[in-house]
């Protein structure tokens, strides 16, 4: 019987992995990671472990804790600040993924006896001409296969995602079913393993703010931002300016952010050309089979939500990637990722380094 050491979160997620399991046959123990040192109003670690030890004893499995706050300071913390102070817009989601959950923990399971572990994550894996392919979520909306792109076959091999056929509904009745506490718990949308808190004070407290001004396309300055690392491409809300200041109808977007003179470019309307952008140029390219794709036209998505788009690519070395895309994307931003896909397969992806 095979022993899995399933990442439980105290969300209903990795609850219900961790009972699909069991029901499956495995062996299964639970681990609690506990990523980050903070005993504010925002960080739910104790009510989390409780969540999880409730799901725990109803299931009758062990709940280990491990503490991984070292390592995601170290990994993951100290490159969500220099991308921000750099300018740019990281996805420390991504990063955490890749370094702490399928790394740090993966490691720590393996040595405790574990063959595999599992998590909640809404992805699928399969075995295709002897290689491991990652594949969405079968639930479009919860599909976290953008998260996930940078994990190897190694990773892969070793892991199981119990909840990727399954809709969200689906395991929220699951979890009700089995008596857990957390069956209706919202999920989280804050920053991993940060929580839900209020972005511009939290980055406050690390990196200093320098306001400068907002200036309209034009060069007319129309108002003044907190910082640059406060703001992304494509932003319309919480710039502080309305809609009125100009003959042009319409919301305020931000263009482009000047690091050399401090300044927040924008513009009005959703329809601003400056916006949209058809070709990406990006870096630390990673392929799940660690080779690159047998065709140069792919399906790809700037940004979680997004939909797949078909894009060319124009150029391609070990650490840069030119893609072209058909139609133009809005709001690209540097710091962001670029993942790739073959229909439901996700190939891998890159950080966006300049778009035009």
């Amino acid at each position: 019987m095979s022993r899995i050491a399933v990442g439980i979160s105290g969300g209903v997620d990795s609850a219900v992995a961790a009972s699909l399991l069991l029901e499956q046959g495995y062996d299964v123990e639970a681990i609690f990671m506990k990523n980050w040192e903070d005993d504010s109003e925002y960080c739910t670690v104790e009510q989390d472990y409780k969540d999880a030890l409730q799901v725990c004893d109803l299931l009758k499995i062990p709940l280990r804790s491990v503490n991984f706050s070292k390592e995601y300071w170290e990994k993951v913390f100290q490159y969500f600040l220099e991308e921000y102070k750099s300018g740019r817009t990281p996805n420390p989601d991504i990063m955490c993924n890749s370094e702490i959950k399928f790394k740090e923990f993966l490691n720590y399971a393996i040595d405790l006896g574990a063959e595999k572990i599992a998590t909640g994550h809404y992805v699928r894996k399969d075995l295709i001409n002897g290689e491991t392919v990652l594949l969405k979520g079968l639930d479009s909306k919860k599909d976290q296969s953008y998260f996930l792109h940078t994990l190897n076959q190694k990773q892969l091999k070793h892991s199981l995602f119990p909840v990727g056929a399954l809709s969200k509904s689906q395991v929220r009745k699951y979890a009700e079913k089995k008596g857990f506490q957390n069956f209706n718990k919202k999920d989280s949308v804050g920053i991993c393993f940060i929580g839900e808190r209020n972005f511009k004070d939290f980055l406050k407290e690390y990196i200093p703010a320098k306001p400068g001004n907002i200036v309209s396309e034009t060069g007319n300055v129309i108002g003044e931002h907190d910082g640059l690392m406060f703001h992304t491409i494509g932003q319309r809300k919480g710039l502080g300016i309305g809609g009125g200041k100009s003959r042009i109808p319409g919301a305020w977007y931000v263009l482009e952010k000047d690091l050399i003179h401090n300044e927040l470019i924008v513009g009005q309307g959703i329809d601003h050309p400056a916006l949209y952008k058809k070709t990406i140029n990006a870096s630390n390219i990673h392929w799940i089979n660690n080779r690159k794709p047998n065709t140069n036209k792919l399906g790809a998505k700037i940004r979680y939500r997004g939909k797949d788009s078909i894009c060319t690519i124009d150029e391609l070395t070990n650490d840069h990637i030119k893609i072209v895309f058909e139609k133009p994307q809005f709001g690209i931003a540097d710091g962001q990722s670029v993942v790739f896909y073959n229909d439901d397969i996700c190939l891998g992806g890159a950080i966006i380094t300049s778009s035009c």
